[in-house]
């Protein structure tokens, strides 16, 4: 197709390349190049107004005595430059403008030597904009609303900045910073406002939200509370926030909700990297008539596993610790080895946006294709603990979170042998800055102490590979080599995994994509000294989508020599 025609060509030449795209981007003179009844005078007093334009421009990054030299060719060739010739800015930006001092004053009840000083410090130290870095209009910005962000994160929601000014010595390329804060009153809690709370009530909504009146006012608490009523699977949106219109000292508690519906079907086709099509359906019913618990029932179907599960979860009590009880059938294709088994359990559990704990009973039958020991049973007394300290839990860029799960119980059947199970597991999530994205390491032990595994179900024993650990090898498809191409589960599980995540950016702006380079480990064995790493490496995609992190991955599995596709969605620890 044919270039669009222009009225003159336009050019910015300088020796940094941002400075160049930044000024082409915002000038209003790249619009003015698609008029084609644009003349010699028009484009004289347009030239005017572009170099006051261009210095303002220069003066949002710091540089406030720019050497700018604009060329108006008029005899340039009309065929590559149109009918008004080429226009040529040369930039030289001269030294940029630095910050020399900043003066706070404070206003409010922050002034109170004992209990604002410690909160005026730490503001004062974590300033943004210190004295000897580059004043840009951004990072004055930024830093004005990051410390607002402080004031008003603790005790001081009415806080606010009352005064802000950069004087600029143009001379000598200097700029010193006034600030003045306003914390307002010390804020406690008052009384819980809910609307929406029609089908499930309100004493429901009052002991996830965990907010008593008189308690001090934390902006976490807030976003915790929000959190746990989303998490609750109760609650379609909540929105919580302090009543402008009530006391300021004792400020109302607004809690707005939308119940999720009383029963939901939810149907699903994908496709999973290790296992081809799968089909999904789950229903939902959030209150079983007479009894009030929630039911969830699962069924999945692809070609190496189908499953079905029932899960019943009661209320939560004033402690956020919930009764519940499941149920799971499966038959999984295991490399060569076809396994069916059933899984119950029993026992309490506490989700909370940071810590989940339970604790539960669990019965589990296994039966293995040409195994001559037929169904192998086993019950067991189990716990489980997670602990996370992300900056979000669906998008993570930094924080760190660890896990254990703690059993021991005895199998049963014929030969009766007691056995323990542990497993813990980390991820530790390292930014590196802005443009450099950030290192994610994961890691993960465990091991079954019994006399046989044979005498337990394969349930409780370990077997990795696949999307989430170790990428490259099929879905649990490392394990103990049982000869003839088998691979069975063994009593002891290592992996780990360091990936190097690295935003994409886009004509100097960060988009939803990232870059991922990747290397993942793995073993399994039944003796600790025969763990033998299985080693994968790769590249990747990530895109932040409205249904959370969607991860493309392509791995080489060492030890087979062969490169593996992995697709999956969400972010879980």
């Amino acid at each position: 197709m044919p270039a669009t025609p222009v009225a003159f060509a336009w050019t910015v030449r300088s020796k940094d390349e941002n400075i160049r795209d930044f000024l082409v981007q915002h000038m209003a003179l790249r619009r003015y190049q698609a008029l084609s009844d644009l003349d010699h005078t028009e484009l004289t007093r347009l030239l005017t107004d572009a170099d006051d334009q261009a210095r303002e421009l220069l003066a949002t990054l710091g540089f406030f005595n720019p050497a700018l030299t604009w060329h108006h060719d008029k005899t340039a060739a009309p065929n590559a430059s149109g009918h008004l010739g080429q226009v040529i800015l040369d930039v030289q930006t001269g030294p940029a403008a630095r910050v020399t001092q900043v003066q706070w004053q404070w206003q409010g009840e922050m002034t109170d030597p004992t209990s604002g000083v410690v909160l005026q410090s730490i503001i004062e130290k974590q300033w943004g904009l210190p004295p000897g870095e580059i004043f840009t209009q951004s990072a004055w910005d930024r830093a004005k609303n990051k410390a607002l962000r402080q004031l008003v994160a603790e005790l001081y929601p009415w806080g606010r900045l009352t005064q802000s000014q950069a004087r600029i010595d143009t001379l000598n390329n200097q700029v010193s910073l006034t600030l003045t804060m306003d914390s307002g009153p010390v804020v406690r809690l008052g009384e819980l406002k809910i609307s929406g709370a029609t089908k499930y009530g309100s004493q429901q909504v009052e002991r996830l939200a965990r907010l008593s009146s008189g308690q001090a006012y934390r902006q976490n608490d807030l976003l915790e509370a929000q959190q746990r009523l989303v998490l609750s699977g109760f609650y379609d949106s909540v929105f919580i926030s302090l009543d402008p219109e009530g006391e300021q000292a004792q400020a109302p508690v607004n809690i707005e909700i939308k119940e999720s519906l009383r029963q939901r079907w939810q149907l699903g086709v994908g496709v999973r990297s290790d296992s081809g099509p799968r089909l999904t359906a789950e229903h939902t019913h959030h209150s079983i008539p007479g009894l009030h618990w929630r039911a969830v029932s699962r069924v999945a179907v692809d070609k190496d596993l189908q499953s079905f599960g029932v899960e019943l979860l009661a209320p939560p009590d004033n402690s956020l610790w919930r009764w519940n009880t499941s149920a799971q059938l499966q038959r999984q294709q295991q490399v060569d080895v076809m396994i069916s088994s059933q899984r119950w359990r029993a026992g309490r559990i506490q989700m909370a946006p940071r810590i989940d704990r339970s604790y539960f009973a669990q019965y589990d039958v296994a039966t293995q294709q040409n195994n001559p020991l037929g169904a192998v049973e086993s019950w067991s007394g189990n716990f489980a603990w997670a602990w996370r300290d992300f900056d979000s839990l669906l998008f993570p860029t930094r924080g760190l979170g660890l896990g254990i799960e703690l059993g021991a119980g005895t199998s049963l059947g014929q030969v009766q042998q007691p056995f323990a199970r542990w497993l813990a597991k980390g991820l530790h999530i390292w930014p590196l800055g802005e443009r450099s994205g950030r290192i994610a390491l994961r890691a993960s032990m465990g091991s079954v102490v019994i006399q046989d595994t044979r005498n337990i179900p394969t349930t409780q024993l370990f077997l990795t590979g696949g999307d989430n650990t170790v990428r490259g090898y099929a879905f649990n498809s490392i394990g103990v080599d049982l000869g003839n191409g088998q691979i069975g589960a063994g009593r002891y599980l290592s992996t780990g995994s360091v990936e190097w995540q690295h935003p994409m950016r886009w004509q100097g702006t960060t988009t939803d994509w990232e870059t991922a380079v990747f290397a993942d480990v793995g073993a399994v064995a039944n003796a600790f000294h025969l763990l033998k790493a299985q080693w994968s490496y790769g590249v990747g995609a990530r895109w932040r989508s409205p249904i959370g992190p969607v991860r493309m991955d392509l791995a080489h599995a060492q030890a087979l020599n062969k490169w593996r596709l992995h697709l999956s969605v969400g972010f879980t620890f």
